[in-house]
């Protein structure tokens, strides 16, 4: 299912617009479970004006693949509670990069959990941004206490 729904993504058939451009180029996905590995190449359309990787579009992608590798843990989407990203280094267009989400804490009856996403250049293994999210499951159809 989580492989699906990323390649839902990617080709427009779900979700908005900006994460469809963010991961358009997104490919090889490996997905068990607490782990998704996949392959993306930086397009044309997500520079900044140095012709970089805009961090907005890395932002997203983290937020996108990170959410997912929570679903193989939980079996549904959670809200992000806490998200916090550092940049080591750039990544020019049509460059390629390796993206690996670990699911590495479920606490409190697997409603909290924590993910890492680690996006690597594919061709020398520098560090380009690592990503931590804290995600709460969230239920709909409970009823405030309030």
């Amino acid at each position: 299912m989580t492989k699906e729904w990323i390649e839902s993504i990617a080709q427009g058939r779900t979700g908005h617009e900006i994460q469809r451009r963010a991961i358009q180029n997104i490919y090889s996905i490996h997905v068990q479970k607490d782990l998704i590995r996949c392959n993306f190449i930086v397009p044309q359309s997500l520079s900044d004006k140095d012709g970089n990787w805009h961090v907005g579009a890395i932002t997203t992608l983290l937020d996108i693949v990170g959410s997912t590798a929570i679903v193989t843990a939980v079996g549904n989407i959670n809200v992000s509670v806490y998200f916090n990203i550092s940049y080591f280094a750039t990544t020019k267009i049509s460059e390629e990069v390796e993206i690996e989400a670990k699911v590495l804490i479920l606490g409190y009856r697997g409603k909290f959990s924590l993910n890492m996403v680690y996006i690597r250049s594919k061709v020398n293994g520098e560090l380009i941004a690592v990503g931590k999210q804290w995600m709460f499951a969230f239920d709909p159809k409970r009823k405030s206490r309030l």
